[in-house]
């Protein structure tokens, strides 16, 4: 009879607490976000992908009511920032960050603190970058045929450079290399803006990278020998794809806005919900064109 009057009693109180729980979790979100948010940009200052995201950042910020603040944390090929974050933020919204797809590559590539599958809450899906190869405008190579030719004359002494060890740039040049049985040498770089200094600089032979190269290319300093997309770029439509080089390959490199796991379906959505105003805001759209991508949505279940 005590036994039976404890365990309704423990019952109680079990209710109680889970029921305080929920309504405090409903409390918070209700209320979210109370301070300013902080984004994690995978990709260094300048990069298109931190200048699109501080352009989102602002704009949601409006829509939530605090600041979006955007912390520069490169490396990795991109995926130190959520990787980083996926350890140690609280599943609260406050702290998020930009996840390319090296985030969720690296840890099928080498050990890793962080599992992609359950370590990350995803929100919102935003864009991707047309990849390409580039050289300098005076080098010995013209065309993609140019650099294979070398390449299989000299193994390894062919140095090129991507944004980072495990980034799409990088893993695609491999499977290019491979296909093409010729052996290269990879220097890593933290992102776009160093990438494109060390080409500028002759640091490099040959670069991977993005469409973030196009000022170079415009002034006449840089030559795009491929590009990595389904069909033929708009902005470069003289140059091959590697499918018409004979590469069986179409590589893209998308990325998106994730939190640390366990945060609520709540907060989740007033997070998406303003990022996705700021995707559809003209100053975004306009943004985006200036840096030759196309907005990539996905929902946070996507």
């Amino acid at each position: 009879m005590v036994m039976a009057k404890a365990v309704r009693i423990a019952s109680v109180i079990v209710g109680f607490v889970a029921g305080f729980l929920s309504l405090s979790t409903h409390i918070r979100a209700e209320t979210f976000p109370t301070r300013p948010i902080t984004v994690w940009a995978a990709f260094p200052p300048g990069a298109a992908g931190d200048l699109y995201l501080r352009q989102l950042a602002d704009i949601a910020a409006r829509h939530l009511g605090q600041a979006v603040v955007v912390d520069n944390k490169p490396g990795a090929g991109g995926a130190l920032a959520a990787g980083t974050m996926a350890g140690s933020a609280k599943p609260d919204g406050y702290t998020l960050a930009q996840a390319p797809l090296a985030a969720l590559r690296l840890p099928l590539m080498q050990k890793t603190t962080w599992d992609p599958e359950k370590d990350f809450t995803h929100i919102i899906h935003l864009t991707g970058y047309i990849l390409c190869m580039a050289v300098q405008s005076e080098s010995p190579f013209k065309t993609w045929a140019d650099v294979v030719t070398y390449a299989k004359a000299n193994p390894g002494k062919l140095v090129y450079g991507s944004s980072g060890q495990g980034g799409t740039p990088h893993v695609g040049t491999e499977m290019i290399a491979q296909q093409a049985r010729i052996k290269l040498t990879h220097v890593p770089y933290k992102g776009g803006p160093d990438l494109t200094a060390a080409l500028a600089g002759g640091h490099v032979m040959v670069m991977a990278g993005s469409t973030q190269m196009k000022a170079m290319v415009d002034a006449g300093k840089f030559r795009v020998l491929n590009v990595w997309t389904a069909e033929r770029a708009s902005i470069w439509p003289e140059v091959p794809t590697l499918k018409e080089l004979g590469y069986p390959f179409v590589f893209e490199s998308p990325y998106g806005l994730v939190g640390p796991k366990g945060m609520s379906p709540a907060v989740v959505k007033k997070i998406h919900d303003a990022f996705k105003l700021a995707m559809d805001d003209p100053a975004s759209m306009a943004l985006l064109a200036k840096f030759d991508k196309v907005p990539r949505y996905l929902d946070s279940e996507a």
